[in-house]
């Protein structure tokens, strides 16, 4: 059973999510869109691969234990019944499956906190009741040379813009409740907790348009928390700031309501 779990697992070096198109092959998972996917996505596979190497020789060992020794007539059998190497088995043998799964564990883990010193886009993003803001801290970019802003609101969702193949670096931050940044197509995703920063690193692999959405039950209208994720050229990356520069949309802001009092770009329309 240790090995059939372990060969399950290690069957991922040969396999990986990014090798198919195949939704059933990639256990329902989207197309990876990032770096960090495809890490996050083969351990996922192999977990359900380990999952079901066990699963199938402990439903097995049960009916074949059901058929073998079903009742009989006028037979009482032993009720007390010790079998040391069987038990020393059934300990060692769940002790390796979890050391193979958390070594696994680990070392995606460490490869998706991984943090590069100076990564090629900086984004402080915002989530409040209940929507996004996306600061791009741009000013070091010759192609702009400004921090530029986008906003949204409840009932406009905003649009978050990403250079592919270049490493970015979000700095999540919330100044009202707990939510949590996710990008379905990166797998990965972290909470944005108030009071405390955090941040998540990623490389865009695939060109494309995105969904990303609050993942934390967070009020009302947590239902409406939910940006796209435009996945571009360097070139078409620029010209999206240069197009906030134009807009007014400079500096930094430090939610909606803020972004309403910084420039007209932003028109709230509150719930009611």
């Amino acid at each position: 059973m240790a090995m059939a779990a372990g060969l399950g697992v290690l069957f991922l070096a040969s396999c990986s999510v990014e090798d198919t198109t195949n939704s059933f092959q990639r256990v329902g998972l989207p197309e990876p869109a990032s770096d960090n996917a495809v890490a996050i996505g083969n351990l996922w596979i192999g977990a359900w691969i380990a999952a079901a190497a066990v699963g199938i020789l402990v439903w097995g060992l049960i009916g074949w234990a059901v058929l073998r020794y079903r009742r009989r007539a006028n037979l009482l059998p032993r009720q007390n019944r010790y079998n040391l190497p069987l038990e020393i088995m059934y300990t060692i043998v769940p002790f390796i499956i979890i050391g193979t799964l958390f070594y696994f564990t680990v070392v995606t883990q460490n490869k998706v906190l991984e943090k590069q010193p100076d990564p090629d886009v900086k984004i402080n993003v915002i989530g409040q009741k209940w929507s996004w803001t996306f600061n791009y801290k741009s000013a070091d970019n010759p192609a702009v040379g400004e921090d530029v802003w986008n906003a949204g609101t409840v009932n406009q969702t905003p649009d978050l813009y990403l250079p592919v193949g270049k490493r970015v670096e979000f700095n999540l931050h919330s100044p009202d409740v707990i939510h949590s940044f996710w990008i379905p197509a990166f797998y990965d995703k972290l909470d944005i907790v108030p009071g405390r920063d955090n941040v998540m690193q990623v490389t865009p692999t695939k060109e494309g348009v995105f969904a990303g959405k609050c993942a934390e039950l967070c009020g009302t209208y947590h239902s409406a928390m939910l940006f796209n994720v435009h996945v571009v050229s360097e070139a078409e990356y620029n010209a999206y700031l240069k197009s906030l520069v134009a807009k007014g949309q400079t500096g930094e802001v430090k939610g909606s309501v803020d972004a309403q009092a910084h420039g007209p770009a932003i028109q709230r329309e509150e719930r009611r």
